[in-house]
């Protein structure tokens, strides 16, 4: 009985993780511009590797592989997201630009930058 209920744990969290990531997939391929691309791959992206790789330590039924695997797991939430931001902010101060059905660019100034 147990070992059905692991098996069907990892079966759901590979399944989750799985359409996160083709989401991602979907949003690289589809979204107009390197923002809003960065955000698919950042948000979706890293939830679905983050899913999947806890599935893996399901999978183990080890409570030392299962401790790393939610270690890596914290590592993908905590750091994608700030490595995004930070592309995406040397991105706009370079100059690179957004695309033509954005609706507003919150960064942007006139003044020039010192």
């Amino acid at each position: 009985m147990m070992d059905l209920v692991l098996a069907l744990a990892t079966a759901l969290l590979i399944l989750v993780g799985t359409v996160f990531t083709f989401a991602a997939a979907i949003g690289i391929n589809r979204f107009p511009d390197l923002y809003t691309r960065m955000h698919a791959a950042s948000k979706a992206g890293t939830v679905g590797s983050a899913l999947m790789l806890v599935a893996v330590g399901v999978h183990a039924a080890d409570l030392a592989i299962l401790a790393r695997s939610f270690a890596g797991f914290f590592f993908f939430v905590l750091t994608a997201p700030v490595s995004a931001h930070l592309l995406a902010k040397a991105a706009h101060d370079s100059g690179y630009p957004l695309s033509d059905i954005s609706v507003l660019d919150e960064k942007k100034t006139d003044e020039p930058r010192i």
